[in-house]
């Protein structure tokens, strides 16, 4: 077995069991050398990776004694059992037992000692058990068809909430109406003006909540918890009209809900509704602010348009002004856009602190403002949800699977969770891209280079689920000269705190080892231990971070060549100025396809793209798991025939053939696409003649397999089924490497479907690149 297969089986059972996947398995040992090695030390890790067989711990994990270091005890340490002593793995601080560890011996030894357990959950006994709390912010300037299909929907999720959790109830046109949920048979609402912004002093005071509000006796009306002390930390919270126990209010908010009617505002010809989102989402984060500091909890925006007046507007009343696209962005003829930006950024620094998620269900056939409200879902961990209508399937179907179960029957979700990481000496942190804020930790493991999120150790995720993946970045600081002893290992331990959709506060630990190597002597251990596919993903969210936060997009697609001709000068094996010679190691050889892809993806094109798809494409590869995230990159394309099963076949255009049907999968859309031939049948109907029993099996093999992408995906991909010649069949021959074209397409055809375009090919990508490659110049 090569060592490149035993490293490929190695790095997926640690995957299994850890969650994690590193770029490099083995580590360079020094900082000269890991910088040659052009792909960052860097890892993918999945914190709430599903694992049922960890033993439930119900004790607090020990720390090191050290107050810089507080690392938890883990199987890479030395333990003294004789002594009752153990040494850090990450400072060598020795560290006495806790008395509970007494009877601890080398064949009695604790679950956080066995090496198989380097991931181990806690259940922190001693915290208070706090429910959830959801507060829903309504867009109600919509069509009644789309305001029913919504309201039916939320009346729905009622039934799917945890019963204990905590439910408020806000509705947005031009004004802002913030419902009382306690009184009965009356419908009593505060109502806030849809262009003013209000600070949080403000709206505790006008909702008299938080310190402004009147002293309450505590009675029984007050949340309790399972042991009868008030919930919500420290001290208990104001009692709260606003926000109920799901099941105390569930038939007078169901009544409620079915009672909410169109914005009464009038809306002239050819102006829009004015809609005031801004002031709606700082309201909800206002009294979540005021009531649940530090409590986990979501506001669910629903929003059928754009906020077209008051903070946070991102466009004006006026239909014949149309939202800012790319193009005027790139003019700076965007007036409304860096302030909307900056009132959202806001709102999202704010729910952070206080631990709380946004998410953003935005269902119109024009953009809403996703680009300028990003920062409210992308750093608060938040969903973004984009569809064209709140009764498609799509919304609908993605809805319910927010409040999915796992098989305990324990919600998909969590809340208020914090990421610390903990380093060896040798490495430091350079930052995290993915769904979170800096927690604004110090210490020394800080590195200079910043990578995403840097300048600390700590992050801060507001919402978590078991996919929610983040994207971590090292820097080998280990000078050239000084020699890591033979032998020895790297480790990363990171700490993940969260609160549980059932209260309870955990604490999930995966510490993880690795060796180091001197480059000089051991470059083919090193090679052999790169990982092509959290590679590829790595540098494309680092891609994305560049297009997003600082430089044109052509930098960004020069940046990314730059980076892979120096990876395959580095790895691959040529004779100087001689392209022929050229060849990668198996574990490279997918490595340059992924890039050629990523570089015509949505991710750095954005021609034919809105900015809020833009902003919704960039917000899933930045959360999503590895495997998700390398289907975004490299879509997956199955044929299905008369001659055998369906296989997967080369995202080729020679793929596409008259007598075949294709499954096309992007992430974000799942394609049926009909070759010519077969669409001739369908449309004279065979399939529904008796002797055509098998040309009807292989009409409904792809439908059933997409089915099934369909009901475990989040979100849910928006289905598409087309022809060859259709007009939806732009949706495959984007994607497809364009082998043949209208430049080169050979008199009385060949193989496959031209595709009419000017973009370099795969074979032609890979000329130049080995070209580049060899050349002495470089």
């Amino acid at each position: 077995m090569s060592a490149a297969q035993s490293y490929h089986e190695y790095i997926h059972t640690q995957e299994d069991r850890d969650g994690i996947r590193l770029s490099w398995n083995v580590w360079p040992s020094s900082r000269l050398e890991a910088t040659r090695m052009v792909v960052p030390l860097s890892a993918l890790y999945t914190p709430l990776k599903e694992r049922p067989d960890l033993p439930p711990i119900q004790y607090d994990p020990v720390t090191c004694s050290r107050a810089s270091c507080k690392a938890i005890l883990n199987p890479m340490c030395q333990v003294d059992f004789r002594a009752k002593l153990w040494v850090c793995n990450f400072c060598f601080n020795r560290n006495t037992f806790p008395p509970q560890y007494a009877t601890i011996s080398e064949q009695n030894q604790p679950a956080e000692l066995i090496p198989m357990f380097s991931t181990l959950e806690y259940t922190i006994t001693r915290a208070p058990v706090v429910p959830p709390v959801f507060l829903m912010v309504v867009d109600t300037c919509m069509d009644d068809d789309e305001l029913k299909a919504l309201k039916e929907s939320l009346q729905m999720s009622l039934s799917l909430l945890p019963p204990n959790a905590l439910i408020g109830l806000i509705t947005f046109g031009n004004m802002v109406q913030v419902h009382e949920l306690c009184c009965e048979g009356i419908n009593r609402s505060y109502v806030f003006r849809g262009t003013k912004d209000y600070t949080t002093k403000q709206v505790q005071e006008m909702l008299g909540l938080g310190r402004g509000a009147p002293a309450q006796k505590p009675g029984p009306q007050g949340p309790r918890g399972p042991n009868g002390q008030p919930m919500g930390g420290q001290q208990g919270p104001p009692t709260n009209k606003f926000l109920m126990p799901v099941h105390k209010c569930d038939m007078s908010l169901t009544d409620l809900l079915g009672e909410l009617q169109k914005d009464p505002w009038p809306v002239t010809t050819g102006k829009r509704p004015l809609r005031s989102t801004g002031v709606a989402l700082s309201i909800a984060v206002g009294l979540l602010e005021a009531s649940y500091p530090n409590c986990g909890g979501r506001i669910m925006c629903f929003v059928g348009g754009a906020c077209s007046q008051g903070p946070g507007q991102v466009v004006d009343d006026e239909l014949k002004h149309p939202i800012r696209s790319h193009h005027s962005i790139e003019k700076d003829d965007a007036k409304y856009m860096k302030k909307a930006i900056k009132h959202y950024e806001g709102l999202a620094k704010r729910a952070t602190e206080n631990g709380h998620a946004v998410d953003l269900y935005s269902c119109a056939l024009d953009q809403t403002g996703l680009l300028e409200m990003k920062s409210c879902t992308n750093q608060t961990g938040g969903h973004m949800v984009m569809g064209d209508s709140f009764n498609s399937t799509l919304f609908k179907q993605t809805f319910q699977r927010v409040f999915s179960k796992d098989s305990k029957g324990e919600y998909k979700m969590a809340f208020n969770a914090t990421m610390d990481i903990k380093c060896s000496r040798e490495i430091k942190i350079s930052g995290c891209i993915g769904p979170s804020v800096s927690a604004n930790k110090k210490d020394s493991s800080i590195s200079e280079i910043e990578i995403g999120v840097g300048n600390t150790v700590s992050w801060k995720f507001c919402a978590i689920n078991p996919n929610t993946t983040t994207a971590a970045y090292f820097e080998v600081t280990n000078q050239h000269g000084a020699p890591i002893p033979q032998g020895g290992r790297g480790c990363l331990q990171f700490i993940t705190t969260y609160q549980h959709a059932n209260g309870q506060r955990r604490v999930r630990v995966t510490t993880i080892a690795r060796n180091w190597a001197d480059p000089g002597t051991q470059l083919q251990h090193i090679a052999a231990s790169f990982d092509q596919e959290a590679s590829a993903v790595l540098m494309a969210r680092m891609a994305a971070w560049r297009a997003e936060s600082t430089e044109e997009g052509s930098d960004v697609l020069r940046w990314v060549d730059r980076m892979l001709i120096r990876l395959c000068q580095k790895f691959g094996e040529y004779n100087k100025d001689s392209p022929d010679s050229f060849r990668l190691p198996e574990n490279f050889s997918m490595y340059p396809q992924f890039m050629f892809h990523l570089r015509r993806s949505q991710f750095l094109q954005v021609f034919n793209n809105s900015p809020d798809e833009t902003t919704f494409y960039r917000g899933c590869l930045n959360k999503e798991d590895l495997t998700q995230c390398l289907v975004m990159i490299q879509p997956i394309l199955y044929s299905y025939g008369f001659q055998g099963p369906p296989e997967p076949v080369l995202l080729d255009t020679s793929s596409i053939q008259p007598d075949k049907i294709l499954l096309l999968d992007t992430f974000f859309q799942i394609l049926i696409f009909h070759g010519e031939t077969i669409a001739q049948w369908r449309a004279a109907g065979f399939q529904d003649q008796a002797e055509y029993g098998n040309f009807k099996q292989l009409l409904e093999a792809p439908q059933a397999d997409a089915q099934e992408v369909v009901q475990t995906r989040f979100p849910v991909p928006r289905y598409i089924d087309t022809e060859q010649g259709g007009s939806q069949a732009r949706f495959l021959l984007c994607k497809v490497n364009p082998s043949q074209t209208h430049n080169n397409q050979g008199w009385g055809g060949s193989d496959g479907a031209p595709v009419l375009t000017d973009d370099v090919s795969l074979q032609v990508f890979m000329e130049h690149l080995k070209k580049l490659s060899v050349s002495s110049q470089a």
